[in-house]
């Protein structure tokens, strides 16, 4: 039997491909289980894709922070002139830039923003692994996190995620301009942007080439604060929206522990169930990442992210998509099946990632609170 030859180029090609396409593969399986959930609950895929978040996503891409509303209300059921200054500018903003310059509807702009979001933050896990199999593995096991589905979506997940990765390996690599430009985006998409601005300026400490980096790291995000400061003529004007709006604050973890005890301890559904779940698993991985000594940059970035997540109040159910961004948390779990076969790693990818997909579409199509 004749064996076939590859030569060093596709052997070269395949290699630098293979995060690219095992985090589409694994978000297609994604995409085509909630395609199938969509249909049986007679919704439209698109429809479902900018649900919740991406409404108001593409309203601010539309018509920037004007008070425009489209129907819009906040989870207290209301909005007035600043509720739209909650969601942070940099997704929206990427929007309506290349939607602009392509003359593209703001939806499908939204949607492939995304898509190489994911795949951009999926080379930068591969390259934060330090190690080539146990990198690939993690980024399958980011695309089918358990609310995966929205690095798919019309959210700014995906885009979170691609800035956070490469902060991180400018801060592991010492590549100052990288950490720095990378925070600067990252605070222009989620608060929690906060964590890797830490991690940089702690980071650029013992080192005096990159002490630029910490004054510059920090610019989106406070300029983005300090912006709603002003248009809300409250220091703290955006997190009194949050509060007002979403009931979200900073309570130390009170309401999330009073939340899983309460799930963990009674007729729950299945989404409680499962973002109890998930926040308990955090917490322990966070605990697995200490134990097995990994870079400090990566444990905290990980455990910065569940302290956020699990501190604060608001709507429980979102817990899991706040933590789909904690990739550095799937490390442990991508040394141990590195260790495994080949047929078994394979095996209990393909069931993480139809379990995700499953799940994610449920969320989207059969629950009817916002994730």
């Amino acid at each position: 039997m004749q064996t076939e030859v590859i030569s060093p180029t596709d052997r070269l090609t395949r290699h630098a491909l293979a995060p690219a396409a095992i985090y589409l593969a694994v978000r297609l399986v994604g995409v085509v289980v909630l395609a199938v959930l969509a249909a049986t609950h007679d919704r439209a895929l698109l429809d479902v894709l900018k649900s919740w978040d991406g409404d108001w996503y593409l309203t601010i891409a539309a018509d920037g922070y004007a008070p425009s509303g489209a129907g819009l209300v906040d989870a207290a059921g209301n909005f007035t002139d600043n509720t739209t200054l909650a969601f942070f500018p940099g997704y929206p903003m990427l929007i309506a830039l290349f939607g602009g310059l392509t003359a593209t509807s703001p939806l499908f702009v939204g949607l492939v923003l995304s898509l190489v979001a994911g795949v951009t933050a999926a080379y930068g896990i591969t390259r934060l692994a330090g190690n080539r199999r146990v990198g690939l593995i993690c980024v399958a096991l980011f695309a089918s996190s358990p609310m995966a589905v929205t690095l798919s979506m019309v959210y700014s997940e995906a885009l979170f995620s691609a800035f956070a990765a490469w902060a991180l390996v400018g801060v592991m690599e010492r590549k100052w301009w990288l950490a720095a430009t990378c925070c600067v985006g990252a605070g222009l998409v989620r608060p929690s942007a906060g964590v890797l601005v830490a991690i940089v300026v702690l980071a650029v400490i013992p080192h005096r080439r990159g002490w630029w980096a910490a004054l510059v790291a920090p610019l989106g995000l406070a300029g983005f604060l300090l912006w709603v400061a002003d248009r809300t003529g409250s220091l703290t004007g955006w997190f009194e929206l949050q509060k007002t709006g979403w009931g979200t604050a900073f309570d130390g973890g009170r309401d999330t522990g009073e939340f899983v005890g309460t799930v963990l301890s009674s007729d729950a559904s299945l989404m409680e169930t499962a973002n109890a779940l998930v926040v308990v698993g955090a917490v322990v991985l966070c605990v697995v990442c200490v134990v097995r000594r990994m870079p400090w940059p990566l444990v905290a970035y990980g455990i910065g992210l569940v302290v956020m997540t699990v501190g604060s109040s608001g709507v429980t159910y979102s817990k899991m998509r706040l933590l789909v961004p904690a990739f550095t948390l799937l490390l442990p779990i991508a040394y141990g099946l590195a260790k495994r076969r080949t047929s078994t790693v394979l095996a209990v990818l393909t069931a993480t990632a139809v379990l995700s997909g499953w799940l994610g579409a449920y969320a989207l199509t059969a629950w009817q609170y916002v994730i």
